[in-house]
Parts: structure tokens; C-alpha cells; sequence
């Protein structure tokens, strides 16, 4: 028999109280020196859709002045090349595969421990706001914002457009507006009531732009009257997206809390196909350099009072043991965790990444989740005194593990990236091709060194192998146990 979130949850210690946290009173003056902490998104922004890293039409003028104040990172990684996994990577610190998460529109498994649900335990009021895309969006589902540790919500089940209906806790809300705006407001809303409470806050705030189809606002879209129809709008969501940010930069400087607050922007995947800049080869749905590595600026005055630039790669599975190296928090019976502490990063002491970093793409196809028509739907049956009780809408079957995956196949195309080497393992029904490049060299990653290279390709099939079985392990449940 499978267990419920609430049942793991309480075997493992959080809800009884084994997380320890060291030096971490329950007094409000106490908690009140814990920095606040906002985590952004975006959904399908490459690496090169943002002015500040040379895009030669784009307008983003409020993530510039983010990059050229705080600290950019301008190595930085999806955990996977689509919306969905590299969302749980943030949620959790593991990589994706490890609780199922393979695609778009596939969930979180209720046994994992989210960031929200460790800051809960640290004293944090935490938000979530924007794209979910991590399960449903209903009420009395294992796999919403609500059971995934969040005290209040106002969600979608996927990206969404302009006048978006959305999820306040489960009821659906009509809204009117730019995407990007009603995500930040929403934020705001939050932020303002809690911004005088002696405990801080966690909001996870996450666009659903520029994620096709892209309807920009007029202003946003009138920029870029230059340019072909579908890359106005493009471009526009972007701009809208920067218009909103900039908007929440304002107001946290405004509420006076902005120093000890810390605001991580990122992207949840590499650039769209004949529309995003990449930074590297391919784009959104490959694990080259151009499906993984995504724009990311972490801006925090008290910690981080000058403005750097690192190119010490780093991946969106290292924000959930960052923070909670930052809050002090230390969990009992932790999962693996695929990410590692950035803060002597953050503090510029690390002078290279201390491990290396795998991704893997298997061969599930998503599953699809179309957020207007399940919103709809929502809203419709509420206005007639229902809800939602399909269990496969509500995700009831979330936690359950019900296939073993072998410990001795790894299909699809993995990764493994030992700066400034990455070795690429693609595994198929015709056999395993093995790919190494110097990215320091190839960014582009065209010349393979796989022959040349012998001793360290074996070397680092080994390891990424290793790392996979360990994967695969968690995915049968071993982790629950």
C-alpha cells in the first residue's frame, strides 16, 4: 500500500519534528533575521533571450539592471530540458527522474519533501503564484500547491494567457489582464501582507511566459513593430514579463525589505526553435548546451552587496540545499539530493563546483495539460455547485510506484558535466553512443573527443552510470522506505 503525503511526511520526521534547526529560535525576533526568499521562473526563456546577455532586439531593461546589481550567473543549468521536471528539481533539490517526473505535465510524488514544506518548518509563510504544472490545481488532490507545502496559492495547472482563469486554492477565479502582471500581482498581494510579520516569507513566483502561444500585451507587442507578427508577440511577452519583475523589484524596495531579501530569477529550460536564443546547441527539449543552460540572477544587498558575475556552473536542483543551508535548516532522513549548497558560492569563496552534475532525458513522452479548457471546466462546474472529483484529474494516484525500472538500462540521453568536460550518453535500441566535449573550448559542442579522449570517457561513463543506477533506485521507491 501506497502512503499518502500526510502518512510519509510523518514517518520521515517533518510533521513530528525531526528536522533540526540549528540555531533557529521560534521567537519572532529571530525568525525575522531570516532573509525572505522569492524564486522566479520563466517558462521557455533560452539563455540569449535577455538584453543584458547581448540579444540585439529584446528590451529587458529591468532584468538588466538586476544582472549589473547582484550576481549573475552565467552558467547556469535546467536540471532537465523541459517545464515540468526542472520544476520539481527546484521543489526538491533531486533530479527529476528520481520521483517520476520525466515530462511535461507529469507530477511530484507526494512522498518527496519540498522547499516549501522544509521553510514551513523553519517558521516561513510560503506562497505560490503563477504555472504549477506539478499536478492538479484542484482541491483534494495529494499533488496541489496547498499539499506541496504552500500556505496560500493562486495557480495554474500549466503556462496561461492573457485573462487567465486561475486557482485560488482550489476555486477557480476569472481574472483580466497581462499574464505576467496578474502573476506579480498576486505576488505583491502576498508579499504586503506578510512583509510586517515576524516570520518571513517564501513566494515562488512562476511565469507562464513566453511559452507559445505568445499574445503580448499592445505595449509590450508595439516595441517590436519592426519585426515579423509572431516575433512581436514573442518578444513582447518577454518584455512583458521584464515590466512585471521590474514592477516587484519596485515594491519589495518600497516595503523596505528588499536588503535582506533574496530574489533568484531563472528559467525552467533552454530556448524555443526558431524564436529563443540559446546558449549553446539545440534548443528546449535537448540536453546540449541550448536545452539546459538558461539565464539566472540572484540579487540579495545584505549578503551580496557588490555586483559579479560567476562562471561556476550551477544547475536548478542547487537552490533547494542552498536555502536551506541559508535558513539552517538540516532535515533527518533527507532524501539524496542531486544539488549542493551554493553558499560559499554566494559568499565568493567557492572557486570551482565541488561536483559534478547529470542530467537525463528518458524516453516517456509527456502528458498533456491544457490549462484553459481544465480551467474552464473548473470554473464552470463551481458556478453550478460541483468540483472536481476525477481522480485522474486530481492526480490521486500520484504517489504510487507500481513499475521497477531495471538498474542496469539507462535509456534515453544523459549527461554528465565535469567542468569543463561533459560527457553525452545516448542509449537506444541500436546500442549506447558516447559523445565528450571541452565546453570550455566548444561551447558549441561540435567536436567530439570521445576517441581522442578514451581514459576519460570511461572514466566518466563510470561515474554518470553510477549516478543513473543511484537514479533509478530512487525512482523504484528505495528513498520511502
Amino acid at each position: 500500500m501506497q502512503m499518502d503525503r500526510r502518512q510519509f511526511l510523518k514517518v520521515v520526521g517533518v510533521g513530528a519534528g525531526l528536522a533540526t534547526m540549528r540555531g533557529l529560535s521560534a521567537s519572532g525576533d529571530s525568525l525575522s533575521r531570516k532573509p525572505s526568499i522569492i524564486l522566479c521562473m520563466a517558462d521557455d526563456q533560452g539563455w540569449g533571450d535577455m538584453a543584458y546577455n547581448g540579444h540585439p532586439v529584446l528590451k529587458t531593461p529591468n532584468f538588466d539592471a538586476m544582472a549589473a546589481s547582484a550576481l549573475r550567473f552565467d552558467r547556469f543549468y535546467a536540471a532537465a530540458p523541459v517545464c515540468s521536471p526542472t520544476r520539481g528539481s527546484v521543489m526538491t533539490g533531486r533530479h527529476p527522474n528520481r520521483f517520476g517526473c520525466f515530462k511535461w505535465g507529469h507530477t511530484l510524488r507526494p512522498q518527496e519533501i519540498t522547499i516549501a514544506e522544509a521553510l514551513r518548518k523553519a517558521g516561513y509563510i510560503t506562497g505560490h503564484f503563477g504555472k504549477w504544472h506539478l499536478g492538479s490545481v484542484c482541491k483534494d488532490s495529494p499533488v496541489n500547491p496547498g499539499a506541496s507545502g504552500f500556505d496560500e496559492w493562486f495557480s495554474a495547472p500549466n503556462f496561461f494567457d492573457n485573462d487567465p482563469i486561475l486557482s485560488r486554492e482550489g476555486v477557480a477565479v476569472q481574472t483580466q489582464g497581462e499574464s505576467s502582471m496578474l502573476t506579480v500581482d498576486a505576488a505583491i498581494e502576498f508579499i504586503r501582507k506578510h512583509a510586517r510579520s515576524p516570520k518571513p516569507f517564501l513566494a515562488v513566483v512562476w511565469f507562464g511566459s513566453p511559452h507559445g502561444p505568445h499574445h503580448a500585451a499592445e505595449q509590450d507587442r508595439a516595441i517590436y513593430e519592426d519585426h515579423a507578427k509572431a516575433l512581436q508577440h514573442f518578444y513582447g511577452e518577454i518584455t512583458g514579463m521584464d515590466r512585471a519583475f521590474g514592477k516587484l523589484r519596485k515594491e519589495l524596495r518600497r516595503l523596505g525589505i528588499h536588503e535582506n531579501t533574496i530574489l533568484w530569477y531563472c528559467s525552467d529550460n533552454g530556448g524555443l526553435p526558431g524564436k529563443g536564443t540559446t546558449g549553446g546547441r539545440g534548443n528546449k527539449g535537448t540536453v546540449y548546451e541550448g536545452g539546459l543552460r538558461v539565464p539566472a540572477i540572484l540579487e540579495w544587498p545584505d549578503r551580496i552587496p557588490r555586483p559579479r558575475i560567476t562562471d561556476i556552473p550551477s544547475n536548478t536542483s542547487d537552490i533547494y540545499p542552498t536555502l536551506l543551508e541559508i535558513v539552517e535548516l538540516r532535515l533527518d532522513n533527507q532524501p539524496p539530493l542531486d544539488g549542493i549548497s551554493l553558499v560559499s558560492l554566494i559568499d565568493d569563496k567557492m572557486e570551482f563546483r565541488p561536483k559534478p552534475m547529470g542530467f537525463w532525458d528518458y524516453p516517456v513522452g509527456g502528458i498533456s495539460t491544457p490549462s484553459k479548457k481544465l480551467m474552464s471546466e473548473l470554473l464552470e462546474a463551481q458556478k453550478a455547485g460541483k468540483d472536481i472529483d476525477d481522480a485522474s484529474r486530481l492526480r490521486l494516484n500520484a504517489g504510487e510506484i507500481t513499475k521497477k525500472y531495471p538498474e542496469d538500462r539507462f535509456p534515453g540521453h544523459a549527461a554528465w558535466l565535469d567542468w569543463p568536460w561533459k560527457l553525452h550518453r545516448i542509449e537506444s535500441k541500436g546500442g549506447i553512443k558516447l559523445e565528450v566535449y571541452n565546453l570550455a573550448k566548444d561551447a558549441e559542442e561540435k567536436r567530439g573527443l570521445s576517441t581522442q579522449l578514451s581514459g576519460r570517457t570511461s572514466a566518466m561513463k563510470a561515474e554518470l552510470e553510477k549516478w543513473q543506477k543511484s537514479v533509478v533506485r530512487s525512482l523504484n521507491g528505495e528513498d520511502y522506505k
